[in-house]
């Protein structure tokens, strides 16, 4: 793969279903070099077979499909070129659409449609600006910029987060839309041309309301919230009950409270039964490093009936069975909840019913990103990535296996250029399997070696490599490098045991395990690989483990250490979670200050290229600077390559030009150091 081959890296997300299962909306994305965007549209997929994709939508960027309960309707997202997403319609049998809110309404935008149950509204949450804030100012141009808002008394840690800032001037709040208006209209391809009403928010009040879900009656919404006392001090997230009729309601009933912190939440088609994927947190509301996302279920309590505790919830799943992030998924019908599991590098998709028996619906070599399903479970498809593809909506057979409905990779996968994974897996120090992939250049291009080698190490610690197409190996392998990447220790998609292995001892069996992986591929005789010329690279804790190796040893040529956590008593006072992930990974001051790779810089010789982001929240751009000032002080030969208006995200979803002058970049710096 090339760098200039980001455009080509396709894939579906957000599938919504017909009612009666025969018809599948899907958005097919994919980074644009002349808008600087991602961009994309929507297609109608047969789910049943009898013909091919067709193409539903034309606009810049079409995402989050939601189709009505008649089947009638798909109601989405657009952004136009440089914009915020607003609430569309269109009739699932084709036509033109029709904006149903504007900036003027939702300056910050809109969020993923929920239509009611009788199709009459739909839910969805948004933000919020304080008056005079995020383009709301009035008056002449000097005094409507982000310099001339006033000042923000912050009085709780958590308050900014990356990807979007400050939180407590525009909190997230559920909206609700009369839609009858819209959906009145001919069925010859039009909707309704009568003006349409405004949307109402229904929440309001300092805690940002998500997840807004129709009770089966359509009289009250749910919403995932923290409007606990002591909000913004711990993690805990419940969730809370309003009337659908409500304007601005500040007062919630709450319906689930406790040390639980709530990322999704779901009912089952007859609304009795609440479902929920949270993680379980200490007496102090925090404890949330490593923990996995489980399953959770009970009886919806009737209104006015008292709110449940984690005590009075089922847990589903153990805490081995990982159903966190990035799955995140969460969808229920009449014969349980879907959702998807971390497992060696995989995300498999399970059913789970309400006595907690579950089958396996795919599993294998894949990622599964997304799911929907028919509410009587007749139907389900998922979103699928693999080793070839970025993600491709498939339907779940009734006997086991996915039936593949696109194929929107196939112009990267024509390329040629794509290279299998290797897996492979060696023992660390102690004995302990380190799993993982070797990625090799092709033959043809760069001989049959041995190849210099890259060793990559993924962020988190709390993620995991796996078995998806991954642009970073690819365009390395592409360079003529072969790639060694892994889950040590810390990783997620091991169990329980593996995840918590490094807190309080970060650096310790962790790096034993990258460096047990790296040795035991170049000893793999199989392997063209050349152990006299090896470089390594990482981001976020990838990057705290290049730059920790670098203090140890100088058998590397070259390293990049990317948006690095590099000193977490600084990142205390600086990051959007440092209020409580130092303490919980390292668990005391003392380890805080031993356990960062900053500490010991003094040692590092190896030449270092630090790539940073200037808005980055999560490992502020301190970290970085401070990393490479050090390595020019003490005389090691380093650069500094910073990106404006990016954050964290910068290499999954930044601007595709900032993405492409990275791996030229990468290239650059390899090619000087490690010279294919």
């Amino acid at each position: 793969m090339l760098p200039t081959d980001l455009p080509l890296l396709a894939g579906c997300s957000s599938p919504s279903l017909a009612p009666d299962g025969s018809v599948a909306v899907v958005s097919v994305t994919a980074p644009d070099l002349t808008t600087d965007e991602e961009r994309g549209s929507l297609w109608a997929v047969p789910a049943r077979g009898g013909g091919g994709p067709r193409r539903l939508t034309r606009g810049h960027r079409d995402t989050a499909a939601a189709t009505s309960p008649d089947g009638r309707w798909v109601a989405f997202l657009r952004a136009e070129p440089g914009g915020r997403p607003q609430l569309h319609l269109v009739e699932l049998a084709g036509g033109e659409p029709v904006a149903l809110t504007t900036d003027e309404q939702l300056p910050l935008g809109a969020g993923a449609p929920r239509w009611s149950p009788d199709g009459s509204a739909l839910a969805f949450a948004a933000r919020v600006p304080e008056p005079g804030r995020y383009g709301t100012a009035t008056g002449p141009a000097h005094l409507r910029g982000p310099d001339a808002e006033p000042p923000r008394l912050i009085t709780a840690p958590a308050h900014r987060v990356d990807g979007v800032g400050h939180l407590t001037d525009r909190r997230h709040h559920a909206f609700v839309l009369d839609v009858t208006a819209a959906t009145s209209g001919s069925p010859a391809g039009s909707a309704g041309s009568a003006e349409l009403p405004a949307p109402r928010q229904v929440t309001d009040g300092d805690a940002d309301d998500t997840e807004p879900t129709w009770t089966p009656d359509g009289t009250a919404l749910l919403v995932a919230s923290a409007r606990h006392d002591g909000a913004g001090h711990d993690l805990r997230r419940g969730v809370h009950r309003v009337d659908a009729a409500a304007e601005r309601a500040t007062e919630l009933e709450p319906v689930v409270v406790g040390d639980l912190a709530v990322g999704a939440l779901a009912l089952d088609p007859d609304g009795g039964r609440l479902w929920l994927l949270a993680t379980s947190l200490d007496e102090q509301g925090l404890g949330a490093v490593a923990q996995p996302e489980s399953l959770w279920t009970a009886p919806l309590p009737a209104p006015g009936t008292g709110p449940l505790t984690p005590g009075e919830l089922e847990r589903l799943t153990e805490p081995d069975v990982d159903l966190g992030d990035p799955a995140g998924s969460l969808v229920v019908d009449a014969l349980g909840a879907l959702v998807v599991e971390r497992s060696r590098g995989a995300l498999h998709l399970l059913r789970v019913r309400p006595d907690g028996s579950r089958d396996v619906l795919l599993d294998g070599h894949l990622q599964v990103v997304g799911v929907a399903s028919t509410p009587d479970g007749a139907t389900t498809v998922g979103v699928v990535a693999d080793e070839t593809s970025r993600g491709e909506l498939a339907r779940v057979l009734p006997g086991g296996g996915a039936e593949r409905l696109t194929d929107v990779g196939a112009p990267l996968r024509a390329t040629g250029r794509l290279r299998p994974l290797h897996e492979v897996e060696h023992p660390s120090r102690d004995g302990h399997p380190v799993h993982g992939w070797v990625v090799l250049p092709d033959p043809e291009l760069h001989g049959d070696g041995p190849h210099p080698v890259l060793l990559l190490v993924h962020g988190g610690p709390h993620a995991q490599y796996g078995w998806a197409l991954f642009d970073e190996a690819q365009v390395a392998a592409g360079a003529g490098y072969a790639v060694v990447m892994g889950n040590p220790r810390g990783s997620a998609g091991y169990g329980l045991a593996h995840g918590e292995a490094v807190l309080g001892a970060l650096g310790t069996v962790d790096a034993d395990d990258v460096l047990a992986l790296l040795d035991g591929a170049l000893a793999d005789g199989s392997l063209p690989l050349d152990a006299e010329r090896v470089g390594v690279m990482g981001g976020s804790y990838g990057g705290y483990m290049t730059a920790l190796l670098t203090t140890r040893t100088q058998r590397f040529a070259a390293a990049v250490v990317e948006r690095g956590y590099l000193d977490a008593t600084s990142f205390v006072g600086s990051a959007d979670i440092g209020w409580f992930f130092p303490d919980q990974l390292h668990g005391s001051e003392e380890a805080m200050r031993e356990q960062s790779p900053m500490t010991h810089v003094a040692s590092v010789r190896t030449p270092t290229l630090v790539v940073h982001s200037e808005h980055d929240w999560r490992c502020p751009v301190e970290q970085g600077q401070r990393w490479w000032t050090a390595l020019r002080r003490q005389g090691v030969e380093s650069a500094l390559l910073l990106f404006p208006g990016e954050g964290h995200e910068l290499t999954r979803s930044g601007r595709p030009s900032h993405r492409v002058a990275r791996f030229e970049h990468l290239q650059r710096w390899w090619d000087r150091h490690l010279p294919v």
